[in-house]
């Protein structure tokens, strides 16, 4: 289930707040920049994955046509 449906927008605000407090403002953009880059590899490992996947079943129906 999405855990943010459960966040009321207080709860969001606070999260926000101790986050900022952590962290300070000039450390925020260099986290999300991070966060985004392992976001982005994660998306690129999946697609590779998936390709992966495609090439195993085209090989597999062509061995299995040949039979």
């Amino acid at each position: 289930m999405h855990t943010l449906l459960f966040l009321s927008s207080e709860h969001i605000i606070i999260i926000a707040l101790v986050v900022l407090l952590l962290f300070g403002g000039k450390k925020i953009p260099e986290l999300m920049h991070g966060l985004g880059k392992g976001v982005k590899s994660f998306k690129d490992g999946m697609n590779e994955v998936g390709e992966e996947m495609k090439k195993e079943v085209k090989q597999d129906d062509k061995e299995a046509d040949k039979k």
